[in-house]
């Protein structure tokens, strides 16, 4: 069941970045009861935001011969061919934008332009920014201080789903929930479709546009990191309109050398540590092994007591 909407942005929760000492605790709730809310006044300029959703549509558009050179070691984060996720989607990937050439190189197997290289890095420079700055957001509402996100891989991402009206009523993206901690979206525009679940009812919210906007998800290890306290939210993309539907995501994954634990201020008596330490790569690929895209991977971390 689909929960009706509710006005600009769905039923999720609009926090605005520009009253933020007046709705961390706003924020907080949405982390903790959903782990999905929209950002509102987040200093990104709207004409950069459009200038990226027209780069990335440009850049998806490409022949397959050329996106089939967006390449990556790590296997699933270069191009993303339809048929592979879904009959509709497709994507291009650049696996830790922040890293030293990342960027060049993923411009070098598309063959960027000068003006997109430069809309590209500033976005994706703004973007990154904007997810670090949530991460100290989240670590004072817990009660800590620092850069939660101090030299973590973040993965951008451009999503294109190819749908005609032939497929409305159908799944462009399967219901799952973002193995990192922090995903920071820029939805289509125009075409709705994101669906987010409601953790007590189990109903689908529907995430609806909202320009100038920003969607965030908390993903699995944020409740491995927090000791529970936060939670991530399992979300899918449905098919509304038979029209081409685009968005860029950025996923804030995990520490590149290190475990993720929850750290000893977040456990006591009263909050005894759930889940064993894990690196990021090793839980990604335990999700994939154990067929667990909706976050029951956490499971088999789960202290025994």
């Amino acid at each position: 069941m689909v929960i009706q909407n509710m006005g600009m942005g769905g039923c999720i929760p609009v926090i605005d970045m520009k009253d933020f000492a007046g709705q961390s605790e706003k924020l907080m709730e949405a982390c903790r009861e959903l782990g999905c809310f929209r950002i509102i006044n987040h200093n990104i300029p709207e004409s950069l935001m459009m200038e990226m959703k027209v780069v990335s549509r440009s850049l998806l558009d490409l022949p397959v011969e050329v996106k089939l050179r967006n390449s990556d070691p790590v296997e699933g984060k270069g191009y993303t061919s339809p048929h592979k996720a879904s009959a509709v989607f497709e994507g291009l990937g650049c696996y830790d934008m922040t890293a030293p050439g990342a960027l060049d190189n993923f411009f070098h197997q598309l063959g960027a332009c000068p003006q997109q290289r430069e809309i590209i890095s500033k976005y994706s420079k703004a973007i990154h920014e904007l997810g670090v700055d949530l991460g100290r957001k989240v670590l004072k509402g817990l009660g800590l201080s620092g850069d939660l996100f101090d030299g973590w891989p973040c993965q951008l991402r451009l999503n294109k789903y190819n749908y005609t009206p032939q497929f409305i009523g159908l799944t462009g993206a399967v219901l799952h929930t973002d193995p990192g901690f922090l995903t920071v979206l820029q939805d289509d525009e125009i075409i709705g479709g994101l669906e987010a679940v409601d953790k007590k009812t189990g109903e689908y919210i529907p995430v609806d546009p909202m320009p100038g906007s920003l969607v965030v998800n908390l993903g699995d290890l944020a409740v491995l990191w927090s000791n529970g306290r936060l939670s991530s939210v399992k979300h899918r993309v449905q098919c509304y309109e038979g029209t081409e539907r685009v968005s860029v995501a950025m996923f804030v994954l995990g520490p590149k050398d290190r475990a993720v634990a929850a750290p000893n201020e977040l456990v006591d008596s009263e909050h005894p540590r759930l889940f064993n330490s894990v690196k990021f790569d090793d839980y990604r690929m335990l999700r994939i092994t154990t067929s667990s895209p909706t976050g029951g991977a956490l499971e088999l971390l789960r202290i025994k007591s």
